[in-house]
């Protein structure tokens, strides 16, 4: 990457010191600091995917955080760029899976294609370079994220097409370079081996989610919904409609009425 040039000022555009200001909302009062990244982050966005000296003095002052503590923060991370880079960042992960899956490999089509190595910018601004820690998609290395995009599952072959279609202007599409779904295993299907990928992503697509279960209320026997809601129907009919719909209760007509207090006529 080239020196950094460095400007008098900075300031957030209108519409980035809002982001700005609901980022600081996010923590308590006090913890401002706490913003330090995602407004590091959206200095860099601003400023052609890089953030000059100028900017850390000003997020500092908006934080009220000394000007060193926001240097050591936007020095330990590889994701912020304190030196202009190329319009397609590449960032090459070496840590171990990545490094045992062809890793070095992908260092020297780098060095073949383009003539760059690590923290260099090819002539034209175009590819820029730097060799970073775990991207986090072990399962899917070696890995190499282009500004925002991670390309998985490379080779020499498939990142040197990946370079080649970036610098005529395309956009392939993220994600592995190989035949399966996100970090699926690369071996192919291991469960519901008897239905083919496309047809199982197919019947997903399709299936609807079920529908809530309407809510019922039981209904009595010997009167009518609406005469019990209404209050027309007898206690008795009531009664008798309550028992009767419960096949667990022996209970019959003649022992209401008893229950009732009429004679017990034999």
């Amino acid at each position: 990457m080239s020196s950094a040039p460095q400007m008098d000022g900075f300031a957030f555009t209108p519409e980035n010191l809002e982001r700005a200001n609901r980022l600081i909302a996010r923590y308590p009062a006090g913890r401002q600091a706490s913003a330090v990244l995602p407004l590091l982050d959206l200095a860099q966005r601003q400023h052609d995917n890089w953030v000059p000296d100028a900017a850390l003095h000003h997020i500092a002052d908006m934080l009220e955080m000394p000007y060193i503590r926001v240097m050591e923060v936007a020095t330990f991370y590889t994701m912020v760029n304190l030196a202009p880079v190329g319009r397609f960042h590449l960032q090459l992960c070496r840590t171990t899976p990545c490094w045992l899956r062809g890793a070095g490999d992908l260092r020297g089509v780098v060095k073949d294609k383009l003539g760059i190595g690590h923290g260099q910018t090819t002539a034209d601004g175009t590819f820029s370079l730097v060799e970073v820690e775990c991207l986090g998609a072990c399962v899917n290395a070696p890995v190499v994220q282009v500004n925002d995009d991670f390309y998985e599952d490379l080779d020499d072959a498939s990142f040197g097409r990946l370079l080649d279609a970036l610098a005529a202007g395309e956009t392939p599409a993220a994600g592995p370079a190989v035949d399966r779904r996100t970090s699926a295993p690369i071996t192919g299907q291991t469960t519901l081996t008897d239905i083919a990928p496309a047809a199982v992503r197919a019947v997903e697509a399709t299936v609807p989610a079920p529908a809530p279960e309407p809510e019922t209320e039981p209904e009595p026997v010997d009167a009518a919904p609406e005469e019990i809601e209404s209050g027309a129907a007898a206690p008795e009919q009531v009664e008798a409609a309550e028992v009767e719909s419960d096949p667990a209760n022996p209970a019959t007509t003649d022992e209401l009425t008893k229950k009732d207090g009429a004679p017990d006529v034999a």
